[in-house]
């Protein structure tokens, strides 16, 4: 009965992958103007904040200013945010579900969000004001590298705390 339950869940441990997977690629429908509108935006609130946490007093052209200055950054930090996110969400079912171990789960998992990164860009130059660059895709490898080191860093302590259940019912 074990068994069989777990062969029901196993396609569910991706949803979250799944999910990530559907915010990225909304993110890349929106228009080159709706994409740079919301990431000013956010430049905007980070300056905004930092005036009024740090008490810089700055005028409305000093803060354009650091808006301008800030919003590429922001831009990728956004995506290496998303792609950090979809690594910790694609790893970790590997490794808790599948037990894909060591090199295994960094090939499979880099492969697979990789792919997704390159879908993703390409998906972009059928989007008004979009282009899809292969520096982008560099950028997401950063988030992705990380998420996924952070996931085997996270599995590996796991395996004799929070994991050791599951390993005892491998055997």
């Amino acid at each position: 009965m074990k068994t069989f339950f777990r062969f029901l869940l196993k396609p569910l441990a991706f949803v979250p992958a799944l999910i990530m997977i559907y915010i990225i690629f909304n993110f890349s429908q929106q228009t080159g103007d709706v994409s740079s509108g919301l990431s000013l935006k956010v430049s905007q609130k980070i300056v905004v904040t930092v005036n009024d946490v740090f008490d810089q007093n700055w005028n409305e052209a000093q803060m354009d200013h650091y808006v301008e200055r800030i919003h590429y950054y922001v831009r990728k930090a956004a995506h290496i945010t998303e792609y950090f996110i979809l690594a910790i969400t694609i790893t970790l079912p590997l490794y808790v579900v599948f037990g894909l171990r060591h090199v295994f789960l960094f090939i499979i998992s880099a492969f697979l969000c990789i792919f997704l990164a390159c879908a993703d860009e390409y998906h972009q130059t059928f989007i008004s004001g979009r282009t899809g660059t292969p520096r982008d895709v560099l950028i997401d490898s950063i988030g992705i590298f990380s998420g996924i080191l952070v996931s085997q860093v996270f599995c590996f302590a796991g395996r004799k705390t929070i994991f050791a259940p599951l390993e005892k019912n491998k055997k």
